[in-house]
């Protein structure tokens, strides 16, 4: 079984976000506008248990060694790219709506992960990553106090 790699730092930098171009205008019309390579980007879902934060993404297309995950304790990036199987290169497109090239996303994490647990599956389309919550080491149980009522 093939592993998915996962790269660990300190760092992840977003993506510059830029308004919409002239060209991406265009774009959505129809794909024969497109003059340069475009992002575009997976959709997710990232949810949480008591003890994991859970990040699905829909890759339907993405070879595994198209792929890279880059995790820091409070943020994931996971970006590639998804090639295209353009069928015959003389056909004329009716209808364009799956998109090729480049992909990125960068997810901001709701809670700090522990590096050591950390697992990644991708199946039928789908990459799920498991991510172990970071337990505070500072947490001091809750005390129980009388309380008076006047």
């Amino acid at each position: 079984m093939e592993q998915i790699k996962i790269r660990f730092g300190n760092h992840i930098e977003a993506p510059a976000t830029e308004d919409k171009s002239f060209e991406e205008m265009f774009q959505s019309v129809n794909p024969i506008f497109c003059f340069s390579k475009r992002i575009w980007r997976p959709q997710m879902d990232i949810f949480e248990t008591r003890d994991k934060i859970i990040i699905q993404a829909e890759m339907a297309g993405v070879c595994r060694d198209n792929m890279v995950i880059e995790l820091s304790d409070k943020a994931v990036k996971i970006s590639g790219v998804r090639k295209s199987s353009q069928p015959d290169p003389t056909a004329t497109y009716r209808l364009a709506e799956i998109q090729f090239g480049r992909f990125e996303r960068v997810l901001y994490l709701p809670s700090v992960i522990d590096m050591e647990n950390v697992s990644a599956s991708y199946a039928n389309g789908f990459l799920e990553l498991k991510l172990g919550k970071q337990l505070n080491k500072n947490y001091a149980p809750e005390h129980k106090m009388p309380i008076d009522f006047l």
